[in-house]
């Protein structure tokens, strides 16, 4: 796959973690569990964590809940963790210096700008870095009244207005976010941001809705903007378990070339000369390989219907399989192997990836 240049930007620490400054695009999520039960959001956190998630977001919607972060990192948890703040910027300066790594906040809604700048001293003073989120209901009314509502340069203007405030005023630690539930509206709106600025970004489709709709809006919307090598971390938002968040995440990162590591399958759609159970198979492949652990290495792995056409069609792979009538082939980069029994299909595929990483981990 052809390297894409990514946007140039500033490095800003997130507790074990760098988000810009050239290092790998994070992955982001949020807990959906009661922020007062530290218990549940302990949980889900580490449940988060343990899905692949890097940066995990909690509300802290008042003051009882911001020692849920020190609760989280005494129990052991290390990922990065944001205080999600509206409205009440002490919300964000407790949580500054409670334990978070990170704090969220929407200018938009917090009112005067010196509650903005208290809020970064408190950062400044914690080592915590800042995300100044836009979104359509907290651009600057001045920007909206000028374009004429909520418009891609409403939503830049009124982030930019906020990163040029805190780098005027000293603080530099930012990420900046411009969201909207328009996929359109939110490209454009990141590419007025990422031209003006070395800010890194944290981009995705706010308010996507379900898993199947939010995943094809962020996939959209994501891989627009990674394809053009802006984004330097991403949350999928959806309606959904936080943790298909994650797999969401890791597949639009994947399919835009940035996987570090793991298992991609290619499959062929069928057609009239498809002879084997290929549905079943991948079925069965799916949750197999998500589990492999290919040690950074990226493989993959073609799963096609046709042994005539198969292997010529998915010559790049690095090993699949094809099917005939209740046999198939397998094959690496095009040169068939030996021939298989359809039943054993599925394990030979994953015994041979398996191969493939003990070969190149030797």
């Amino acid at each position: 796959m052809e390297t894409i240049e990514r946007r140039k930007t500033r490095a800003v620490t997130v507790g074990n973690l760098t988000v810009g400054g050239g290092a790998d695009i994070s992955i982001q999520s949020m807990c959906c569990r009661d922020s007062h039960d530290f218990e549940a959001v302990f949980c889900q956190t580490k449940s988060l964590a343990d899905a692949g998630c890097e940066i995990v977001r909690i509300a802290v919607p008042d003051k009882s809940c911001v020692g849920v972060f020190e609760y989280i990192k005494s129990r052991g948890v290390t990922v990065p963790l944001v205080a999600d703040i509206h409205f009440d910027y002490r919300l964000a300066v407790l949580s500054a210096g409670a334990g978070a790594d990170k704090v969220r906040v929407n200018p938009g809604n917090l009112g005067e700008i010196d509650r903005l700048y208290a809020v970064a001293d408190a950062c400044r003073e914690h080592g915590v870095a800042m995300r100044v989120g836009v979104n359509g209901g907290s651009a600057e009314k001045n920007f909206v009244e000028r374009y004429g509502g909520v418009t891609p340069e409403a939503l830049a203007d009124s982030a930019l207005s906020y990163i040029d405030a805190l780098d005027t005023y000293g603080f530099h630690d930012i990420v900046v976010s411009v969201k909207s539930s328009n996929v359109n509206t939110m490209i454009r709106a990141v590419k007025l941001v990422a031209g003006r600025c070395d800010v890194p970004i944290h981009i995705g489709v706010t308010e996507a809705g379900s898993a199947r709709m939010g995943t094809v809006k962020n996939a959209v919307g994501i891989g627009a903007l990674l394809t053009d090598g802006i984004g330097d971390t991403v949350r999928v938002s959806l309606s959904a378990p936080p943790e298909l968040e994650i797999s969401a995440a890791r597949d639009i990162l994947s399919a835009c070339g940035y996987s570090r590591g793991g298992v991609e399958i290619v499959s062929c759609p069928t057609c009239g000369r498809t002879a084997i159970d290929l549905f079943g198979i991948l079925g069965s492949l799916e949750p197999r390989l998500e589990k492999i652990d290919t040690h950074g290495i990226k493989i993959k792995a073609a799963v096609m219907g046709c042994a005539v056409n198969g292997p010529g069609e998915a010559r790049e792979a690095d090993v699949g399989i094809a099917g005939g009538r209740g046999e198939a082939v397998l094959f690496r980069h095009g040169e068939i192997i030996k021939k298989i029994s359809e039943a054993d299909a599925a394990d030979v595929l994953v015994a041979e990836i398996e191969k493939i990483i003990n070969e190149k981990t030797a």
